[in-house]
């Protein structure tokens, strides 16, 4: 079943306070409360997907502030969502993810003021996150213009890492600077992208980049050569390393990319599905030159189309 028809069970919604809802299929809800105000709140959580049970944390706390950075917003206060397996409560793997994880949000300066737990055999862990954004300061997706410069702040690859983990196949070194990029925060990015008047954002996840750009209004010509990966991921992709996630990507998104040639491999990096990716952010063309936090992977187009080229 495709997101869009579960989406489709909801009602509509006609609260006009309702900025920033369940249509936009990803990021954060957003609802004014005030004409200055809007207030956003976000929810993720996932099972397991490295080793390190502190890192695992780290990266959930991460993942689940994106939402909030990527529509320009401050986060605030965080709730907790664990499901943990009662009868290895004594192993000591749960302290280490909760304090793993609340050591990221003090970075970001927000308190984990509560939560909700249950008893699963799966482990899954991941933050509820509420945020504030001036409402004439929110970033969608609809804004971008033809010509607006496209930035990625993050490398990717988590998806393909992932699965070399559980496999058992992940070099140490590449498994170590996933790590470390997964757990950076993105709120450097978020207040840079602000300052040059982005257009347009979105935090790149599971729909992998492919997906998350399709959701951004217009089109893109994308220039495979500017993304830019992990270390070794190329690898990994060669070998077939490309978890369920990111073959369903390629399979929803794939006719709706010109690809101008380019193999079914490269085809699927563009669509592995991303855990605490970076930001896609859109960018005013005069103002490029300014924004730092990111790599240049393309520009923005008219017509809807997507197109890839080498």
């Amino acid at each position: 079943m495709e997101l869009g028809q579960v989406l489709g069970a909801l009602p509509p919604i006609v609260d006009p306070n309702v900025l920033h809802g369940a249509a936009a299929r990803d990021d954060a809800a957003v609802y004014r409360i005030a004409p200055d105000r809007a207030l956003v709140a976000t929810v993720d959580f996932f099972t397991p997907i490295v080793d390190d049970p502190s890192a695992y944390g780290a990266i959930a706390a991460a993942n689940a502030l994106s939402d909030v950075y990527a529509v320009g917003a401050r986060p605030l206060f965080a709730l907790g969502i664990t499901a943990f397996p009662r009868g290895k409560l004594g192993a000591g793997l749960l302290e280490k993810i909760v304090s793993g994880g609340a050591a990221k949000l003090a970075e970001a300066g927000v308190p984990v003021v509560g939560g909700h737990s249950v008893d699963d055999q799966e482990p899954k862990f991941g933050y509820a996150v509420i945020g504030e954004v001036h409402p004439d300061r929110l970033i969608g997706h609809d804004g971008a213009h033809a010509g607006d410069v496209l930035f990625l702040t993050k490398p990717l690859g988590s998806g393909l890492v992932a699965t070399a983990i559980k496999r058992g196949l992940c070099p140490p070194a590449l498994e170590r600077e996933a790590i470390a990029i997964m757990t950076t925060l993105n709120w450097e990015a978020s207040k840079a992208m602000l300052e040059v008047g982005a257009t347009a954002a979105t935090d790149v996840t599971g729909y992998g980049l492919i997906g998350h750009l399709a959701n951004i209004r217009g089109g893109a010509d994308v220039d495979f050569d500017s993304v830019p990966f992990m270390n070794g991921a190329g690898d990994l992709a060669e070998r077939d390393l490309f978890p369920d996630g990111s073959r369903r990507n390629h399979a929803a998104y794939r006719d709706r990319v010109e690809w101008d040639g380019l193999g079914q491999t490269e085809q699927m990096m563009l669509c592995d599905a991303q855990t605490s990716g970076g930001l896609l952010i859109a960018v005013p063309r005069e103002n490029a030159d300014r924004f730092t936090h990111g790599v240049r992977i393309g520009v923005m187009r008219d017509d809807g189309v997507i197109r890839v080229r080498t």
